[in-house]
Formats: structure tokens, C-alpha cells, sequence
């Protein structure tokens, strides 16, 4: 049975990464392009619901969101746009690390959630690019192409999200994969203001922190070492460890609606 696979990212469908990504996978799946018109990095897992959205089929297998998110794409792509089923979602190659926090900001990361909401398998694939790097987006193409390959032998689980981290080295200087947890970074820099043609103060955004939790087993220990780092994500924000002592604070110190 043919592996049906969609593609979308967060740096838009001219992007490299995607390209690559594209041309990797269609050498063992059926691949579709369900991607944003524009780079839309750092929207994270937002939909766009006050406005209708239009798509353009650029060529056969390519379609683009004008002016959609990361997370619209895939959630229309799976909800009806297309009359295909998938088989999993694999977001990427994103130009840049999503590394620790960076996940919840990451457009690319949002979009293989969005996948896994709706009940697929997913990747989300990032070349860890910095200034004059070599930008190997084939390398990461490749890895992606081998943990596809691995999760159709091997499944995982329906539910899985992987995000996988990939160092902008020639393919033979990879280390392997490591399995890791996600480190952190410190704050990030002050934002950065400049003026507009009008003189007006406008600010952009600072960098992102350095590597706070940069440890054993993390991703960016992973990333400094030369390996490949996969982690397991999950969509469940509850602080379970949490649970007990909330129950006894609540217990504690609220009294019960309505018996007051």
C-alpha cells in the first residue's frame, strides 16, 4: 500500500528546507505540499479564524495558503481540503534549531501537533543553521527520510510527535541519532529598537537566549556533540506531579462553591 505523506513548514513553499524535504520523501511516499505562502516562523500553534483563507494549487502535489499558518495548513489539508487520506505529517526542514523553549514558539513544531491532534503520526524536522554555516538542508532531508523509513517498519503509536533536530553537517559527519529531553534557554535578549521612515520607534524582537539547560540527555547537549537529537513531545501541558499537593492546597484554603 502507497505511504501517503503531508509536507507543510513554517518558512514558507519556496523555502529550501521544504524542497528538499519534498524530494527526499517522494523517493518511498505519495507526498503532498500543503504549505504557507510566507514565512510565518514563531506562530506557533495559532489558526486563523477571523478571515476566510485562500489556496493555490502551484503545481500538482503543491498547494499554498495565502496567508495561513503552519497549523491552518495542516488542519485544512487533513479537514477537507484534500480528498486524500494521510498516513503521517512531516513538518520541515525549518531553517534553524527548535531546540528546548523554542518548541512552543515554532511554527514548524505547531504543524506536526496539528497532526497529531487529528490522529497522525508526525515529524518535525529543523536544520540547526546559524550564521555562515554550511546549510546542509540534504542532511536533515536524509535523516527525515530514514525515520520515516524506521516508523514504517517500526511504529511507534498513532499519537506520536517527534522533533528532531538535525546539525548543518555533511551527512557522514552525523554522529547518529540520540533520543533526548528538552533542554532550555535563559531569557531572551532585550527587544531592539529602531526608528521607522516617519521617525516613529519601532522594536523587534530579541534573540533568543543561550542554551540555559544544556545537559546530559538534553537536545542541545545532543546538537553540541554532532548527533541527531529525537524527542518525544506531548500535547499534554498538565503538571501531573503537581496533582497531589494542588488537592491538598484547595482543600486547604477554598471552600466548596456554593457552601459558603
Amino acid at each position: 500500500m502507497t505511504l501517503r505523506i503531508l509536507v507543510s513548514n513554517d518558512d514558507g513553499y519556496r523555502a529550501e528546507g521544504i524542497q528538499r524535504l519534498r524530494e527526499a520523501l517522494a523517493r518511498l511516499a505519495e507526498v503532498t505540499v500543503v504549505a504557507p505562502d510566507r514565512n510565518r516562523s514563531g506562530a506557533s500553534n495559532s489558526l486563523t479564524l477571523d478571515v476566510p483563507l485562500r489556496v493555490h494549487e502551484a503545481e500538482p502535489g503543491l498547494h499554498v495558503v495565502l496567508g495561513g499558518t503552519p497549523t491552518d495548513c495542516v488542519h485544512m489539508a487533513l479537514s477537507g481540503l484534500l480528498p486524500q487520506r494521510f498516513d503521517m505529517v512531516v513538518s520541515g526542514v525549518n531553517d534553524g534549531a527548535n531546540l528546548g523553549d523554542d518548541t512552543l514558539y515554532s511554527g514548524t513544531v505547531a504543524a506536526a501537533i496539528e497532526g497529531r491532534f487529528l490522529g497522525l503520526p508526525t515529524l518535525a524536522v529543523s536544520l540547526c543553521t546559524q550564521s555562515g554555516s554550511g546549510r546542509h538542508f540534504d542532511s536533515a532531508a536524509r535523516v527525515a527520510v530514514e525515520l520515516v523509513a524506521g516508523l514504517q517498519a517500526q511504529p511507534l503509536g498513532q499519537g506520536l510527535i517527534l522533533n528532531v533536530n538535525v546539525p548543518d553537517l555533511p551527512y557522514a559527519q552525523l554522529g547518529g541519532f540520540r533520543a533526548t529531553r528538552l533542554g532550555a534557554r535563559h531569557a531572551s535578549e532585550a527587544v531592539i529598537p529602531a526608528r521607522d521612515p516617519k521617525g516613529n520607534t519601532v522594536y523587534w524582537v530579541g534573540p533568543a537566549g543561550a542554551s540555559a539547560d544544556a545537559g546530559e540527555g538534553t537536545d542541545f547537549e545532543a546538537i553540541a556533540l554532532g548527533w541527531v537529537s529525537v524527542t518525544p513531545l506531548s500535547v499534554d501541558l498538565t503538571r501531573h506531579a503537581s496533582l497531589p499537593s494542588l488537592r491538598q492546597w484547595l482543600g486547604a484554603t477554598q471552600s466548596a462553591p456554593g457552601r459558603r
